[in-house]
C-alpha cells in the first residue's frame, strides 16, 4: 500500500508542476533583469495566488484577513509601478507641452511648458500634514506639490513593504 500511495504522490507532485509552469508561463516569458517593475510582477502574480487560495481554503483563523492584506499589497505594488502617487500631483494641474527648437543645441528639440491652470489647493487639503512638512514661504505651488508627491510616492513604498515585513512569515504558515 505504501508504493502505491509514494506512487500517487509523486503523480499529483508532477501533475501540480506542470500546472505551476502553464500558469507561470506568461510571468516569467515577459520577466526582465533590468528594472524593479519585473520583480514586483512576480511578487504581485504570488500575492494574488496565494490570496485566492488563503481566501478559498481558509485552513486557520486569520486566513481571510490575510488573503485580504496580501490584496492590499497587490493594490499598492500598482501604483508603486505606476507612480501613482508620484504622479497624482499632475491631476491637479494643467500644462500645455510644446517642442520647440533648441537654442543651445542646433538640430534639437526642447519642452516648454505653459501652465494653463492650476488646482494644487485641491491637492494640499487632501494631504495637510506633509503640505506642512513641505511647505516653506516663497516657494511656488508647483514646487510644494512636487514635493509632497516625492514624500507620498515614498509612504506608499515603505507602507508595502512594512506590511511584507510584519507579515510574510505568517502567511504561509
Amino acid at each position: 500500500m505504501t508504493i502505491l500511495n509514494d506512487i500517487r504522490y509523486y503523480i499529483r507532485t508532477f501533475v501540480k508542476g506542470i500546472k505551476n509552469l502553464i500558469r507561470w508561463f506568461p510571468i516569467i516569458w515577459k520577466d526582465r533583469d533590468w528594472d524593479h517593475h519585473f520583480i514586483f510582477e512576480i511578487l504581485k502574480f504570488k500575492l494574488k495566488n496565494q490570496a485566492e487560495y488563503i481566501g478559498k481554503k481558509g485552513n486557520h483563523i486569520s486566513a481571510k484577513r490575510d488573503a485580504e492584506r496580501m490584496m492590499l499589497c497587490v493594490r499598492l505594488l500598482e501604483r508603486v509601478q505606476t507612480e501613482y502617487y508620484g504622479l497624482e500631483y499632475q491631476d491637479y494641474n494643467k500644462i500645455d507641452l510644446e517642442f520647440i527648437d533648441s537654442k543651445t543645441h542646433p538640430g534639437k528639440y526642447e519642452m516648454k511648458f505653459t501652465e494653463i491652470s492650476e488646482n494644487f489647493d485641491e491637492y494640499f487639503k487632501k494631504y495637510p500634514l506633509i503640505y506642512k512638512k513641505v511647505f516653506e514661504p516663497g516657494m511656488k505651488k508647483s514646487q510644494i506639490a512636487f514635493r509632497m508627491a516625492l514624500i507620498n510616492e515614498e509612504r506608499a513604498n515603505k507602507l508595502l513593504f512594512k506590511i511584507l515585513e510584519g507579515n510574510i512569515r505568517k502567511w504561509w504558515d
